[in-house]
């Protein structure tokens, strides 16, 4: 877990997984530790289906961030346990969840953040992975659409997440959140 004093002068990104085919096989490796080594300071948000798919794997995930890793919302007297993003990575997403962020749809915890990081146009990276079939649906193309309109950053692979984020610094330009810590 990165050290306490370092982490309130590092950028947020709301790290946001739903339940995709394989997932469990590279977040961890693939996504979350080249991320928290490129100095990011990691909010995991998963989707509830994903969090039941990568509960062995939640210690590791959850080791990659001093936030706690979440998936379910929190009590209106409880205080917020992720800062403001400053970026919003989304991989990978299903065709129901690119819907329904299109559609401005927050019915868990995954997509009220993704939806909060659009209203407030912050940098948002999304990975779909849909199968041939949710990708043929006439609504599908409208969705990406939507996305794309509003500065959304579509990418095939994992990789590609990274190389995106990368092109998001320098670091220094994060002064938004007047030293990222969460609201109370």
């Amino acid at each position: 877990m990165p050290g306490a004093g370092a982490s309130a002068r590092r950028p947020v990104l709301a790290l946001v997984a739903s339940a995709a085919g394989g997932v469990e096989r590279w977040l961890v490796a693939g996504l979350a530790r080249p991320l928290a080594e490129r100095g990011w300071r990691l909010a995991v948000t998963l989707t509830p289906t994903v969090a039941r798919w990568l509960e062995p794997d939640l210690p590791a995930l959850a080791a990659t961030t001093d936030l706690p890793v979440r998936w379910t919302s929190r009590l209106p007297t409880e205080p917020k346990p992720h800062p403001v993003p400053d970026a919003y990575a989304f991989a990978p997403a299903t065709a129901n969840s690119i819907a329904k962020l299109a559609l401005g749809i927050g019915d868990n915890q995954a997509l009220t953040i993704l939806c909060e990081g659009l209203g407030r146009r912050a940098p948002v990276v999304v990975m779909p992975q849909v199968s041939a079939e949710h990708a043929a649906h006439p609504a599908f193309d409208g969705h990406l659409d939507v996305l794309r309109s509003a500065g959304v950053l579509l990418v095939p692979d994992p990789p590609a997440v990274l190389r995106e984020l990368e092109r998001v610094g320098p670091f220094a330009a994060f002064t938004e959140n007047g030293g990222n810590t969460p609201d109370r």
